[in-house]
């Protein structure tokens, strides 16, 4: 997730395989390390834009935005988050801006809890659960 001053973040929920991916930030937000694909949304783009454009910027890969999820103001961050669910189209997941990605992973829901301690937003968590186990 790009810091932000105050401005809209929109986060990438990719599934893939009965996997979601997820990034190691190289600079954590506080207590926040593993964060889905993610950053602010720039003047006239909207949400679902800027997940698409984060998850090539950060992740390295090619997706198509199925649906918003929900929006909350983030726990830890502070900042508010719009939640984009994205179908992955092309392209192997990998740190591809090393100032703001440490590591990618594609995890399954026992790794997504211990990866992410204070849990996933509610909404969030139940698209995961019906996407990654059907």
């Amino acid at each position: 997730m790009s810091t932000v001053d105050g401005g809209l973040v929109a986060g990438a929920v990719i599934t893939h395989a009965g996997r979601v991916l997820l990034i190691r930030r190289a600079v954590a937000a506080g207590s926040l390390v593993w964060s889905f694909p993610s950053g602010k949304v720039e003047a006239g783009e909207e949400p679902v834009e800027a997940a698409v454009r984060e998850s090539l910027e950060e992740a390295g890969v090619t997706v198509e935005a199925l649906s918003v999820l929900g929006e909350r103001l983030h726990p830890v961050t502070g900042w508010p988050v719009v939640y984009v669910a994205c179908l992955l189209l092309s392209g192997e997941a990998h740190a591809a801006s090393s100032r703001e990605v440490a590591e990618v992973a594609w995890v399954g829901l026992e790794d997504l809890a211990r990866l992410v301690p204070g849990g996933v937003f509610e909404p969030v968590q139940v698209y995961l659960d019906g996407a990654m186990t059907s």
